[in-house]
């Protein structure tokens, strides 16, 4: 069966390392594909893979409340949409179960939105751009890991991710 890892950007590879040496994971058999940020580059990329495969979705992700550097294991995403209600369906995910780490990965919801989010009541979640629209694809095994960058600050994002004073 077809493996891959699905990230953003060239800039979260260094999170590859992090995820073997500090959870345990080893996906070094996986086929990295690096979409772009956001649903249109997420459709573009993904839409012809077989529904089949083995989707691992690594990335950077903002929180209200988490710790910088914590990981998170996503147990299910939705859309942030705070200011009205719809019924969606419910988006769960397969958990990988990290047998190794430092105590700090949580489980935890992640909400995905079509921009950077930069303050939100929701507490103990993680924020996104891309992986509602992963999940709304369809694919049968899907996993996410999320790297806490910022608190909802694109500053320290880009301070976090490139280094930017």
């Amino acid at each position: 069966m077809a493996k891959y890892i699905i990230m953003a950007e060239e800039g979260e590879r260094v999170l590859l390392d992090k995820v073997r040496e500090q959870l345990g994971l080893d996906l070094s058999d996986a086929q990295l594909i690096f979409s772009g940020v956001g649903a249109i580059n997420i459709i573009r990329s993904l839409q012809n893979l077989d529904r089949k495969a083995e989707i691992y979705n690594i990335g950077y992700a903002g929180s209200s409340n988490f710790d910088l550097g914590t990981w998170v294991e996503v147990t299910e995403v939705r859309l942030n949409h705070p200011n009205v209600t719809y019924p969606e369906p419910e988006l769960k995910l397969d958990q990988l179960q990290c047998t190794k780490g430092n105590g700090q990965i949580k489980q935890a919801i992640c909400y995905s939105n079509c921009d950077f989010v930069l303050q939100s009541d929701y507490k103990d979640c993680v924020f996104d751009m891309e992986l509602a629209f992963i999940a709304a694809l369809g694919f049968k095994r899907l996993h996410s890991l999320k790297y806490v960058s910022d608190n909802l600050s694109l500053h320290a994002y880009h301070k976090h991710t490139h280094g930017v004073e």
